[in-house]
């Protein structure tokens, strides 16, 4: 890999493979982002505004409220594998495209 002072980092910013990468990986952030904060937040106005159906007994003293409790734990997990499986698949290949691409004109 070339030197970090010998590449143009303008030009790559410039590359629209480049602009590319960043508008697909920000719209997948964002619809990640959108996703998490809606299901984080249905724990608390659930437990605000549905308490009868929180309330229902599933097993012993689990109830609804707490399994869904719980799975914000499981989504959170969830979202960070997804999002490192499609960054590993798409966004680290497409990177690593244009890095080659810039080491090479950058003598590297």
């Amino acid at each position: 890999m070339a030197k970090s002072d010998s590449i143009d980092w303008a030009a790559v910013i410039a590359d629209p493979r480049f602009q590319q990468l960043h508008r697909k990986k920000m719209a997948f952030l964002w619809g990640l982002m959108a996703f998490s904060v809606v299901y984080y937040f249905a724990l608390p106005i659930g437990a605000a505004y549905f308490q009868d159906l929180f309330k229902v007994k599933v097993w012993g003293v689990v109830n609804i409220g707490l399994l869904f409790a719980l799975s914000e734990f499981i989504v959170a997990w969830g979202i960070a594998i997804y999002y490192s499986k499609v960054a590993n698949r798409d966004f680290d290949r497409l990177a690593g495209e244009i890095a080659a691409d810039f080491a090479k004109r950058a003598g590297g």
